[in-house]
């Protein structure tokens, strides 16, 4: 173990350079020490000590260039530029200027030689730099020697990448190789490496000022041997801060749940179905979590339309026969309303009281309902972060249901679980219907319990996916027509356009006067982020019940609606949306017995990622499938929500990269965790401090 864990803490005000306003920058993106500072890592390199030749220039490549000039003009196209026009002996290029001076233009004269840095484009008339940064210089004049590749730092406004290398430079300065300890030595890296164990402060420094002999492509891949000696410790950090978090509530008492089968077996002869087998196992896992003195965390996971709502259901009931209250807490108003709607159905015959709590509620009614949950009249409480807020309190919390739990963020699970008064703790289960990559679930869902509902109900009928251009759009509009008149039912999803909740509701309600113009026989619904509750709720109710045969939706009904009876979706723009978003939405059809069909209705032209994107979701119905592609193009802060603790964004790990070490990332950690408390904590501070606010260290 290493013999020292403590850093040595320089503040930022005594780097030069670094004044009260720009430090308030950086400690708002997590940087408050000298040492924060070498841990703030490029995220790619320039090599600007040689000149290439002009013709070896590739496509989104960064070069210095040298080259004559051979014409400078002014052209007028959409926007009026300066083209300037270089060759050397290999190649010709142009330079492209839509900010211009005349003193620019003038100085820009044909025989001169230029040397520039950019980065170059592929346009018709071949490779192009815009707005290079340039000097005129006489043949055969040196390059200002350069022992290094120029690091390009992610950034905050107001601060430039000329101030980042300053910055790096004046910590590099104050601090030296004991300021920095290796907090893992060779035991723990030799698991995924057996070679490289050059010392962390070199390390550090070879990433900031990398020689230009370095393999440039190896570092762009993040796959240079110290970039993934760091990737190692940072994942073995995030995995010790959830490991953490899963021992301190095992330290924590809460209230013992023995199981009585009476009312459970109640509810199952109601249903018109058995359970699944897998649906049977994880009912037993939570139920032996429930027995123990201690609360349970449970992760439990599902396709869609696998029957984790089921689960809840009766994980619920477990509390509910022994004078507990139940919450189940969701991320939208709409799928909050769907949970009431179905648990009503399964609990009313039990006479078991579940009601609503949302934040558009009327005033009068709002403090009727939290008087109910707080003297334990509502058994089960369904409802939105309306939950937590201060003025609710319940009389016995004695578990939590997470729907959607990627929606959440640590600070929500916690204000909810702190809601409970004595001094037992709540039992949590956490439900998603995003399937978890395995990388995900060994590293941000250490602290929890895993089940996996892997099978679906029988009876249920693959969904075929087909993609269409909006060119086709009358053929797609026939096809909702003829689905009608044979009785089923019909989702139109209008996805968003732009970052505008008010733009989407707006593109909704003009696709469903469209429609409502084009088949006037079918009966349209509307809904939107914007309509208020009731609203919302009457609409769900006319279509549930098959009064409304088209829903024209924006995505509040990507999740938690269940109609048998319909069995076509429409999707707009598909290419604006994560595969596991249109997974979701997908599973929307295909509940029933019916043949569904899922349309994936695109924009022209299609970019290479939204191409990539329409090709999965034709390939596959297959959930698990479909997350470690998502992970794969759009990474774990997409994948996982942005509220993850502050840890999903990862400073120089790479989960997709970086899967083959995950093994050796758990034998670490937990080895850490086990004998080596003082290092796991550093690791942490080091990392993930945001953790550190959730873990007992």
């Amino acid at each position: 173990m290493p013999a020292k864990t403590s850093a040595k803490i320089v503040s930022l005000s005594t780097l030069k350079g670094i004044g009260p306003a720009i430090a308030t920058k950086l400690n708002a993106i997590g940087i408050h020490s000298a040492m924060d500072l070498l841990f703030h890592l490029p995220l790619r390199y320039q090599d600007r000590t040689k000149v290439q030749p002009i013709g070896s220039i590739r496509n989104g490549y960064s070069a210095v260039v040298e080259g004559e000039i051979r014409a400078c003009d002014i052209v007028f196209g959409k926007r009026r530029s300066l083209l300037c026009k270089i060759q050397d002996g290999t190649g010709v290029m142009t330079l492209r200027f839509f900010h211009f001076s005349a003193a620019q233009k003038k100085g820009l004269v044909v025989g001169k030689m230029i040397r520039c840095f950019g980065e170059a484009s592929l346009v018709r008339g071949g490779i192009e730099l815009i707005h290079p940064e340039y000097q005129l210089i006489s043949a055969n004049q040196p390059l200002p020697t350069a022992d290094y590749l120029t690091a390009i730092y992610p950034s905050t406004d107001g601060i430039s990448q000329v101030r980042w290398r300053n910055y790096i430079k004046a910590a590099f300065a104050v601090l030296n190789e004991d300021s920095i300890p290796d907090l893992l030595d060779s035991k723990y890296l030799s698991l995924f490496d057996s070679k490289n164990f050059t010392d962390l402060y070199s390390t550090l420094k070879l990433l900031h000022f990398p020689p230009p002999s370095v393999d440039l492509e190896l570092f762009s891949q993040g796959m240079h041997p110290l970039q993934r000696r760091l990737a190692f410790e940072e994942l073995v950090a995030q995995r010790i801060s959830h490991l953490l978090l899963r021992k301190d509530s095992l330290k924590e008492s809460a209230i013992e749940i023995s199981e009585d089968a009476q009312l459970e077996q109640q509810f199952l002869n109601q249903l018109p179905f058995d359970l699944t087998g897998a649906q049977k196992k994880v009912l037993a896992e939570i139920k032996g979590d429930i027995a123990r003195p201690h609360p349970m965390l449970r992760l439990l996971q599902g396709d869609v339309g696998s029957g984790k709502t089921i689960v809840a259901a009766l994980a619920a009931l477990q509390f509910i026969q022994q004078g507990q209250q139940a919450v189940l807490m969701a991320p939208t108003e709409i799928l909050a309303e769907q949970h009431l709607y179905t648990f009503k159905e399964w609990f009313d015959p039990l006479s078991i009281s579940v009601n609503l709590l949302v934040s558009k509620l009327p005033a009068a009614e709002k403090r009727q309902r939290l008087a109910d949950i707080a003297s334990g009249q509502t058994q089960l409480v369904v409802g939105t972060h309306a939950l937590i807020q201060d003025q609710v309190s319940y009389q016995n919390l004695g578990l939590i249901i997470i729907d959607e739990q990627h929606r959440f963020g640590v600070d929500q699970r916690r204000a909810l679980k702190n809601k409970r008064e004595d001094d037992y703790s709540v039992h949590q289960l956490v439900m998603t219907a995003t399937p978890i990559p395995r990388t995900l679930a060994m590293t941000f869902y250490a602290d929890l319990d895993y089940s996996v509902i892997d099978e679906l109900p029988p009876g249920r009928t693959p969904i075929e996916t087909v993609a269409l251009s909006n060119d086709k759009r009358m053929e797609v509009i026939e096809r909702v027509s003829n689905a009608c008149q044979q009785g089923r039912q019909v989702y139109w999803i209008c996805t968003l356009i732009e970052d505008s909740e008010t733009l989407q509701c707006q593109a909704a309600e003009t696709t469903a006067s469209e429609l409502a113009a084009l088949l006037p026989n079918i009966t349209i619904g509307l809904v939107h982020g914007r309509l208020k509750s009731d609203q919302k709720q009457a609409v769900m109710s006319h279509f549930n019940s098959g009064d409304i045969q088209l829903l024209v939706a924006t995505t509040v009904v990507e999740v938690g609606v269940n109609v048998p009876n319909a069995s076509l979706m429409i999707i707009e723009n598909p290419e604006r949306l994560g595969l596991s978003q249109l997974h979701q939405l997908r599973g929307r059809v295909g509940r029933g017995s019916i043949k569904s069909h899922c349309v994936l209705m695109y924009q022209k032209p299609l970019s290479k990622n939204g191409k990539q994107r329409i090709e999965i979701m034709r390939s596959t119905n297959d959930g698990f499938v479909l997350a470690e592609k998502d992970l794969q193009m759009r990474g774990p802060g997409q994948v996982l929500g942005t509220q993850q603790s502050g840890a999903a964004i990862f400073r120089i790990a790479d989960l997709e990269r970086d899967a083959d070490m995950i093994d050796a990332v758990v034998k670490a950690s937990n080895a850490l965790c086990n004998s080596s408390p003082a290092v796991a904590n550093a690791l942490i501070n080091r990392w993930c401090p945001l953790a550190a606010n959730y873990i007992d260290v």
